[in-house]
């Protein structure tokens, strides 16, 4: 007996010897892979410190040589002839405006194609998903006579509205996949109590799809925020920028760059993606594993 347990014993430990190893080395490659994904924003966050003639000058490392300093903050923040506060204020009210629209209108389109009856609903979803195969500047300057003829350019109009209509067929895609894993036992017992299907969709569905429409509030949330092609269409007064076409300003091909201004308010173009995502995370990853299962 103890002789056949030694061999075991032996075997047994070389096995546990080799996991760890192979457990450290594991541990060591996600660092050196993290370390290499972190510096493009390690670096941008250094060169917001350093002065404007170092800024191209140290090579790759992330210490400036001459101490740090927070002048292209302030050159940064008032550099324009707008304060880069109004910037900043105008992203976050057309990417708020964005997010409720993407939450209210996608959600109530997707309650329709998961539990209503209605003549047509396959046609029509198929539909709204073959919109997801069509590129967006196929109907780019048939939306611009549509919102010049509107006098709708220049003004938040275009970046918003469409959210409330129901535009993103993505996100209706994503809700249809969830709503159809809540127990539709739910909705029968709510009709037994009385319950029409106003109620149904704000009592029943929407509680139980926190996690859904997080994930749809936050991707709306990064896209608007750092959507810079729309904006550059439909905006040209320098009072209704975004951040993302206020970044734009600061470099200039015919005359000086400041790109110590302009990675400093690359920095704080990050904070509120950054403090979004850290407020929601725990429902986004929630949303994304749940999508399409069974509950």
């Amino acid at each position: 007996m103890t002789t056949d347990a030694a061999p075991l014993t032996v075997v047994t430990a070389t096995s546990q010897t080799r996991r760890k190893v192979i457990s450290v080395l594991s541990h060591a490659a996600l660092i050196a892979a993290s370390i290499v994904m972190l510096y493009p924003l390690l670096w941008l966050l250094a060169a917001s410190f350093r002065p404007e003639n170092e800024i191209f000058t140290s090579g790759i490392s992330v210490l400036p040589s001459a101490g740090w300093s927070i002048d292209s903050y302030f050159r940064g923040w008032n550099g324009l002839r707008v304060s880069f506060g109004q910037l900043f204020l105008n992203s976050l009210t057309i990417s708020i405006l964005s997010v409720c629209g993407n939450v209210i209108a996608c959600s109530l389109a997707a309650y329709a194609f998961a539990r209503l009856q209605f003549f047509g609903r396959n046609f029509w979803f198929a539909m709204m998903l073959m919109t997801l195969m069509l590129p967006s500047q196929v109907t780019l300057i048939p939306q611009y006579v549509l919102f010049l003829r509107l006098d709708w350019i220049n003004t938040f109009l275009p970046l918003v509205v469409p959210k409330f209509l129901a535009a993103d067929a993505f996100f209706i895609f994503l809700m249809v996949q969830f709503f159809r894993g809540i127990p539709k036992e739910l909705d029968e017992a709510a009709r037994m109590d009385g319950a029409g299907p106003w109620r149904i969709y704000w009592k029943i569905i929407m509680p139980l799809s926190m996690p859904v429409l997080a994930t749809a509030a936050i991707f709306t949330f990064i896209w608007t925020w750092d959507d810079f092609f729309g904006p550059l269409i439909y905006l040209s007064d320098l009072r209704q920028y975004t951040v993302m076409l206020g970044l734009r300003t600061f470099t200039d091909s015919t005359g000086m760059s400041d790109y110590g201004g302009l990675f400093a308010m690359s920095v704080l173009s990050l904070v509120p993606i950054f403090l979004f995502f850290l407020f929601f995370q725990r429902l986004l990853i929630e949303g994304i594993a749940t999508t399409g299962m069974k509950r």
